[in-house]
């Protein structure tokens, strides 16, 4: 499936996409502590990846939302 360029600049969509990693990599951990996921080395890194992205998409989202309202 791909996403069409469109939807990629719209700052309301990477907002939303960064939100929710962010939270899936706050969410994983957490199960891990509480001993509900078993704590793997693929799945420490796919947490840590989401949380990254999330930031990244969540500032860039931002950035492009911000620089929208300016003009």
């Amino acid at each position: 499936m791909r996403v069409p360029m469109k939807m990629m600049n719209s700052p309301r969509l990477l907002l939303v996409l960064g939100v929710t990693l962010m939270l899936l990599g706050i969410a994983l951990p957490f199960l891990m502590v509480i001993k509900m996921l078993e704590s793997t080395f693929i799945l420490n890194f796919f947490s840590w990846g989401a949380s990254v992205a999330g930031l990244a998409f969540g500032t860039i989202g931002f950035a492009m939302y911000s620089k929208g309202r300016r003009e």
